[in-house]
């Protein structure tokens, strides 16, 4: 059993930055692939960033690339979501995951545990 807990969410005006965390406590981090993910109102929870069991690949949705950075600190069981150049179109909660298998990292089914969620909102 892994716990997730999303923090750092918030208001921010378009072109500002936010980081997001997620600690995690439970079984051993590192074995797992990390995942955020966001879901606007209306629209169904879509993949955002994730992130290898060692931190050394990443993967993001095209619309992200080049504005967001996914990392890990697996000493400290923290999973980042830097995200900057928001804008209104970011606006969402952000959730966290855990994967325990691997393969592409895309897909919601893949992932076992999910946090609470944190609100984005970014204003125009």
């Amino acid at each position: 059993q892994v716990q997730l807990v999303e923090s750092g969410g918030g208001l921010v005006q378009a072109g500002g930055s936010l980081r997001l965390s997620c600690a995690a406590s439970g079984r051993t981090f590192s074995y797992y692939v990390m995942g955020w993910f966001r879901q606007a109102p209306g629209k169904e929870r879509e993949f955002v960033a994730a992130i290898s069991r060692s931190g050394g690949t990443t993967y993001y949705r095209d619309s992200v690339k080049g504005r967001f950075t996914i990392s890990r600190d697996n000493a400290k069981n923290t999973v980042y979501l830097q995200m900057n150049s928001l804008k209104p179109e970011d606006t969402a909660v952000y959730y966290c995951a855990a994967s325990s298998t691997s393969g592409q990292p895309m897909g919601i089914s893949r992932y076992d545990y999910w946090g609470q969620g944190t609100q984005v909102t970014v204003s125009s």
